[in-house]
């Protein structure tokens, strides 16, 4: 985990007051580094833990309860910071010759939804919709878009 403290010293030859700078990607009075950005992120999506036990576990790391609100804004921020890598992706996978494509279910408020994945080469893209089938195929805009070969299971079920 980041810590970084902007220091204020006053000269004692002219009395000035100076303060030091936080790095440009810190930019106000209370900041949290990437590090610990990425763990509180990594709780909250990929291990779905709820956001109270969130903040107990980091309490416990560093001292300090980080409030709901914030934890929303890592998870926010990182959602804007992907969404010029997803519009490259969805480019990259339509230039592909072929493609590979198929959805899961996946619970979304006690309701079946579904993470639609298409994948090419390096690039895995997965896209939540709450229907599958031709009116996630309109809503989602890829393989309408698509001219290649589309590989999928075909299941039904």
């Amino acid at each position: 985990m980041n810590h970084v403290d902007a220091e204020i010293k006053e000269s004692p030859n002219c009395t000035a007051t100076v303060k030091g700078d936080f790095p440009e990607d810190m930019p106000g009075p209370l900041q949290y580094g990437n590090g610990l950005k990425a763990f509180a992120i990594h709780l909250i999506i990929s291990q779905m833990v709820a956001l109270n036990r969130v903040q107990k576990q980091i309490s416990a790391m560093i001292g300090t309860v980080i409030s709901e609100a914030t934890l929303l804004k890592f998870v926010w921020r990182l959602y804007q910071a992907l969404e010029k890598w997803e519009a490259k992706s969805i480019d990259s996978i339509l230039q592909a010759p072929s493609i590979h494509v198929d959805e899961t279910s996946f619970r979304v408020d006690q309701k079946n939804h579904w993470i639609h994945v298409y994948s090419s080469g390096g690039t895995t893209l997965k896209l939540l919709h709450r229907k599958r089938g031709k009116e996630a195929m309109v809503d989602l805009n890829i393989i309408p878009r698509y001219g290649g070969v589309i590989i999928h299971d075909c299941s039904r079920g």
